[in-house]
Protein backbone atom coordinates (compact mmCIF):
# COMPACT_ATOMS: atom_id res chain seq x y z
CA UNK A 1 0.00 0.00 0.00
CA UNK A 2 1.19 3.13 -0.75
CA UNK A 3 0.22 6.31 1.12
CA UNK A 4 0.38 9.96 0.61
CA UNK A 5 3.17 12.98 1.65
CA UNK A 6 2.08 13.53 5.13
CA UNK A 7 1.53 17.27 5.64
CA UNK A 8 1.38 19.06 8.57
CA UNK A 9 0.93 23.16 9.32
CA UNK A 10 3.51 23.70 11.88
CA UNK A 11 2.88 26.45 14.74
CA UNK A 12 6.26 28.51 13.93
CA UNK A 13 5.05 29.01 10.52
CA UNK A 14 1.40 29.42 11.12
CA UNK A 15 2.46 32.53 13.48
CA UNK A 16 4.85 33.70 11.19
CA UNK A 17 2.03 33.98 8.28
CA UNK A 18 0.23 35.88 11.14
CA UNK A 19 2.69 38.23 12.25
CA UNK A 20 3.04 38.81 8.19
CA UNK A 21 -0.22 40.33 8.32
CA UNK A 22 -0.75 42.01 11.90
CA UNK A 23 2.60 43.62 11.29
CA UNK A 24 1.98 44.95 7.66
CA UNK A 25 5.11 42.44 5.71
CA UNK A 26 8.03 40.40 6.34
CA UNK A 27 10.40 42.59 7.38
CA UNK A 28 8.51 44.18 10.35
CA UNK A 29 7.20 40.69 10.65
CA UNK A 30 10.48 39.16 11.27
CA UNK A 31 11.70 41.89 13.45
CA UNK A 32 8.70 41.08 15.79
CA UNK A 33 9.43 37.33 16.38
CA UNK A 34 12.92 38.19 16.61
CA UNK A 35 14.07 35.85 13.18
CA UNK A 36 15.55 36.94 10.11
CA UNK A 37 13.49 37.87 7.66
CA UNK A 38 14.98 34.74 5.68
CA UNK A 39 13.03 32.24 8.31
CA UNK A 40 9.80 34.39 7.84
CA UNK A 41 10.00 33.85 4.09
CA UNK A 42 11.46 29.84 4.54
CA UNK A 43 8.15 29.66 6.72
CA UNK A 44 5.83 31.02 4.17
CA UNK A 45 7.11 28.31 1.82
CA UNK A 46 6.27 25.35 3.62
CA UNK A 47 3.01 26.81 4.31
CA UNK A 48 2.46 27.21 0.45
CA UNK A 49 4.19 23.17 -0.22
CA UNK A 50 1.62 22.06 2.89
CA UNK A 51 -1.24 24.09 1.24
CA UNK A 52 -0.48 24.23 -2.27
CA UNK A 53 -1.57 27.31 -3.27
CA UNK A 54 0.54 30.62 -2.84
CA UNK A 55 -0.20 32.34 0.09
CA UNK A 56 1.47 35.75 0.00
CA UNK A 57 3.02 37.81 -3.32
CA UNK A 58 4.96 40.49 -4.06
CA UNK A 59 2.68 44.09 -4.38
CA UNK A 60 5.55 46.37 -5.46
CA UNK A 61 7.74 46.73 -2.71
CA UNK A 62 5.41 45.14 -0.11
CA UNK A 63 3.19 42.09 0.06
CA UNK A 64 -0.58 41.34 -0.59
CA UNK A 65 -2.48 38.07 0.66
CA UNK A 66 -4.06 35.78 -1.91
CA UNK A 67 -7.59 34.42 -1.65
CA UNK A 68 -6.12 31.39 -0.27
CA UNK A 69 -3.67 33.01 1.74
CA UNK A 70 -6.56 34.88 3.47
CA UNK A 71 -8.59 31.77 3.95
CA UNK A 72 -5.57 30.05 5.57
CA UNK A 73 -4.63 33.17 8.20
CA UNK A 74 -8.34 33.01 9.58
CA UNK A 75 -7.56 29.31 10.24
CA UNK A 76 -3.78 30.78 11.49
CA UNK A 77 -5.32 32.32 14.23
CA UNK A 78 -8.01 29.47 15.50
CA UNK A 79 -5.20 27.64 15.46
CA UNK A 80 -2.64 30.10 17.74
CA UNK A 81 -5.45 30.54 19.62
CA UNK A 82 -5.98 26.68 21.08
CA UNK A 83 -2.36 26.53 21.05
CA UNK A 84 -1.67 29.39 23.21
CA UNK A 85 -5.09 28.66 25.35
CA UNK A 86 -3.71 24.99 26.09
CA UNK A 87 -0.53 26.41 26.87
CA UNK A 88 -2.09 28.72 29.55
CA UNK A 89 -4.29 26.12 31.60
CA UNK A 90 -0.94 24.56 32.27
CA UNK A 91 0.48 28.11 33.42
CA UNK A 92 3.25 27.95 30.32
CA UNK A 93 1.56 30.76 28.89
CA UNK A 94 4.06 32.77 26.49
CA UNK A 95 5.01 36.19 26.99
CA UNK A 96 3.74 38.83 25.67
CA UNK A 97 6.13 40.96 23.32
CA UNK A 98 5.76 45.12 23.53
CA UNK A 99 6.77 47.07 20.72
CA UNK A 100 7.85 50.17 21.91
CA UNK A 101 8.66 53.15 19.17
CA UNK A 102 10.49 56.51 19.65
CA UNK A 103 11.44 59.05 17.85
CA UNK A 104 15.16 60.08 17.62
CA UNK A 105 14.87 63.19 20.19
CA UNK A 106 13.72 61.06 22.72
CA UNK A 107 15.87 57.77 22.03
CA UNK A 108 19.08 59.18 21.89
CA UNK A 109 19.48 59.56 25.94
CA UNK A 110 16.55 58.07 26.99
CA UNK A 111 16.24 54.34 25.45
CA UNK A 112 19.31 52.90 27.30
CA UNK A 113 18.10 53.68 30.28
CA UNK A 114 14.45 52.96 29.75
CA UNK A 115 14.93 49.94 28.27
CA UNK A 116 16.56 48.63 31.77
CA UNK A 117 13.93 50.17 33.60
CA UNK A 118 11.21 48.75 31.60
CA UNK A 119 13.18 45.25 31.68
CA UNK A 120 12.60 45.30 35.52
CA UNK A 121 9.40 47.02 35.72
CA UNK A 122 7.41 44.21 33.19
CA UNK A 123 9.67 41.44 33.85
CA UNK A 124 7.50 38.94 31.94
CA UNK A 125 7.26 41.11 28.85
CA UNK A 126 9.68 41.11 25.42
CA UNK A 127 10.57 44.55 24.72
CA UNK A 128 11.52 45.79 21.55
CA UNK A 129 12.07 49.02 20.11
CA UNK A 130 11.70 50.97 16.89
CA UNK A 131 12.92 54.38 16.44
CA UNK A 132 11.13 56.39 13.08
CA UNK A 133 9.23 59.32 12.64
CA UNK A 134 6.42 60.60 14.91
CA UNK A 135 3.84 59.95 12.09
CA UNK A 136 4.72 56.68 11.33
CA UNK A 137 5.14 55.63 14.63
CA UNK A 138 1.13 56.74 14.92
CA UNK A 139 0.51 55.33 12.18
CA UNK A 140 2.36 51.81 13.74
CA UNK A 141 -0.23 52.41 16.90
CA UNK A 142 -3.30 52.59 14.48
CA UNK A 143 -2.41 49.36 12.81
CA UNK A 144 -0.93 47.25 15.74
CA UNK A 145 2.37 47.09 15.07
CA UNK A 146 3.62 49.94 18.07
CA UNK A 147 2.32 48.94 21.43
CA UNK A 148 3.65 52.01 23.12
CA UNK A 149 5.03 55.15 21.23
CA UNK A 150 7.53 58.18 23.18
CA UNK A 151 6.29 61.49 21.19
CA UNK A 152 7.19 65.06 21.86
CA UNK A 153 4.70 67.69 21.73
CA UNK A 154 1.52 68.91 23.21
CA UNK A 155 -1.77 67.15 22.73
CA UNK A 156 -5.14 66.28 23.51
CA UNK A 157 -5.30 63.08 22.42
CA UNK A 158 -6.50 60.41 25.26
CA UNK A 159 -4.05 57.63 23.97
CA UNK A 160 -0.96 60.20 25.37
CA UNK A 161 0.06 59.85 28.77
CA UNK A 162 2.08 62.66 30.21
CA UNK A 163 5.06 61.72 31.53
CA UNK A 164 7.17 65.17 31.64
CA UNK A 165 9.07 67.86 30.35
CA UNK A 166 12.50 67.60 28.25
CA UNK A 167 14.37 70.98 27.94
CA UNK A 168 15.57 72.05 24.58
CA UNK A 169 18.57 73.78 24.22
CA UNK A 170 20.45 75.51 21.06
CA UNK A 171 23.58 74.55 19.52
CA UNK A 172 26.21 75.24 16.91
CA UNK A 173 29.40 74.33 15.84
CA UNK A 174 32.67 75.65 17.54
CA UNK A 175 33.34 79.22 16.76
CA UNK A 176 29.47 79.85 15.22
CA UNK A 177 28.27 83.18 15.31
CA UNK A 178 25.19 84.36 15.12
CA UNK A 179 24.81 86.54 11.70
CA UNK A 180 23.17 89.80 10.69
CA UNK A 181 20.19 88.56 9.14
CA UNK A 182 17.62 85.79 9.42
CA UNK A 183 19.02 82.94 12.11
CA UNK A 184 19.81 79.74 10.06
CA UNK A 185 17.78 76.85 11.85
CA UNK A 186 19.36 73.33 11.27
CA UNK A 187 16.25 70.87 11.80
CA UNK A 188 14.14 67.48 10.95
CA UNK A 189 12.35 67.27 7.65
CA UNK A 190 8.64 68.63 8.48
CA UNK A 191 7.04 67.44 10.29
CA UNK A 192 8.66 68.29 13.46
CA UNK A 193 7.64 69.00 16.93
CA UNK A 194 11.32 70.28 16.93
CA UNK A 195 11.19 72.29 14.04
CA UNK A 196 8.30 73.84 14.86
CA UNK A 197 9.48 75.28 18.43
CA UNK A 198 12.64 76.22 17.13
CA UNK A 199 11.09 78.95 14.58
CA UNK A 200 8.00 79.68 16.62
CA UNK A 201 10.70 80.47 19.71
CA UNK A 202 12.47 82.91 17.06
CA UNK A 203 9.28 84.59 15.83
CA UNK A 204 8.09 84.91 18.99
CA UNK A 205 11.08 87.29 20.07
CA UNK A 206 10.70 89.14 16.70
CA UNK A 207 13.76 87.32 15.54
CA UNK A 208 13.69 86.29 12.11
CA UNK A 209 14.80 83.01 10.70
CA UNK A 210 15.85 80.66 7.62
CA UNK A 211 15.60 76.54 7.53
CA UNK A 212 19.51 76.46 6.48
CA UNK A 213 19.70 72.78 6.33
CA UNK A 214 17.53 69.70 6.76
CA UNK A 215 17.84 66.32 7.44
CA UNK A 216 15.83 63.13 7.84
CA UNK A 217 17.61 61.76 11.32
CA UNK A 218 19.20 62.89 14.01
CA UNK A 219 22.89 62.17 12.84
CA UNK A 220 22.36 64.54 10.15
CA UNK A 221 20.93 67.24 12.39
CA UNK A 222 24.09 66.89 14.25
CA UNK A 223 26.34 66.59 10.91
CA UNK A 224 24.75 69.93 9.61
CA UNK A 225 25.09 71.78 12.69
CA UNK A 226 28.84 71.13 13.14
CA UNK A 227 29.22 71.97 9.78
CA UNK A 228 28.20 75.31 10.63
CA UNK A 229 25.12 75.46 8.97
CA UNK A 230 22.92 76.93 11.56
CA UNK A 231 22.00 76.22 14.78
CA UNK A 232 19.88 73.00 16.22
CA UNK A 233 17.69 72.64 19.08
CA UNK A 234 17.93 69.70 20.77
CA UNK A 235 16.36 67.94 23.56
CA UNK A 236 19.94 65.85 25.16
CA UNK A 237 19.01 65.77 28.66
CA UNK A 238 22.04 67.92 29.76
CA UNK A 239 24.38 66.19 27.44
CA UNK A 240 26.65 68.44 24.66
CA UNK A 241 26.50 66.66 21.38
CA UNK A 242 30.65 65.95 20.38
CA UNK A 243 31.71 68.46 17.67
CA UNK A 244 29.02 71.22 19.20
CA UNK A 245 28.52 73.81 21.45
CA UNK A 246 25.62 75.63 23.41
CA UNK A 247 24.77 78.57 21.61
CA UNK A 248 24.27 81.90 24.12
CA UNK A 249 22.22 85.04 23.04
CA UNK A 250 19.02 83.11 21.38
CA UNK A 251 15.70 83.04 23.34
CA UNK A 252 15.49 80.04 25.80
CA UNK A 253 12.46 77.75 24.11
CA UNK A 254 9.97 76.41 26.44
CA UNK A 255 10.38 72.23 27.33
CA UNK A 256 8.67 70.09 25.06
CA UNK A 257 6.18 67.46 26.77
CA UNK A 258 7.17 64.19 26.54
CA UNK A 259 4.13 61.57 26.00
CA UNK A 260 3.85 57.66 25.98
CA UNK A 261 1.27 56.97 23.74
CA UNK A 262 -0.77 53.34 23.89
CA UNK A 263 -2.33 50.91 21.19
CA UNK A 264 -5.50 50.27 21.81
CA UNK A 265 -4.90 46.92 23.26
CA UNK A 266 -2.21 47.93 25.68
CA UNK A 267 -3.89 47.23 29.09
CA UNK A 268 -3.91 50.01 31.13
CA UNK A 269 -1.85 48.69 33.53
CA UNK A 270 1.19 48.08 31.73
CA UNK A 271 1.25 51.50 29.85
CA UNK A 272 0.85 53.31 33.00
CA UNK A 273 3.85 50.45 34.26
CA UNK A 274 5.91 51.72 31.52
CA UNK A 275 5.15 55.22 32.14
CA UNK A 276 6.11 55.27 35.93
CA UNK A 277 9.18 53.50 34.67
CA UNK A 278 10.05 56.30 32.43
CA UNK A 279 9.39 59.29 34.87
CA UNK A 280 12.06 59.23 37.18
CA UNK A 281 14.41 59.43 34.06
CA UNK A 282 13.86 62.89 33.21
CA UNK A 283 15.19 65.47 35.84
CA UNK A 284 13.06 67.73 38.07
CA UNK A 285 10.50 64.56 37.45
CA UNK A 286 9.57 63.09 40.71
CA UNK A 287 9.30 59.29 40.88
CA UNK A 288 6.19 59.70 43.05
CA UNK A 289 5.16 61.62 39.87
CA UNK A 290 0.54 61.03 39.74
CA UNK A 291 0.40 57.70 37.99
CA UNK A 292 -1.65 57.99 34.45
CA UNK A 293 -2.31 61.67 34.39
CA UNK A 294 -2.93 62.71 31.01
CA UNK A 295 -1.01 65.38 29.81
CA UNK A 296 0.52 66.30 26.18
CA UNK A 297 2.25 63.92 23.53
CA UNK A 298 3.68 64.57 20.23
Amino acid sequence: MVFGMSRTLDIAPLRSLVAIADRGGFGRAASSLHLSQAAVSQHVRRLEASVGHALVTRAGRGSRFTVEGEQLLGHARRVLAAHDEALRCFGVGSDETLVVGSTEHAAAQLLPRFAAALGEALPHHGVQFRIDRGTALREGLAAGRVSLALLLGPTGDPRAIGVGDLELTWFAAAGWTLPAGPVPVVAFDAPCALRSRAIETLDGHGIPSVVGAEATNLAGVHAATAAGQGVALLATLGDTPAGLVPVEGLPRPRPMPLSIWAAADVPARVAGTACDALRPLLPGVPAAATHLSLAEGA
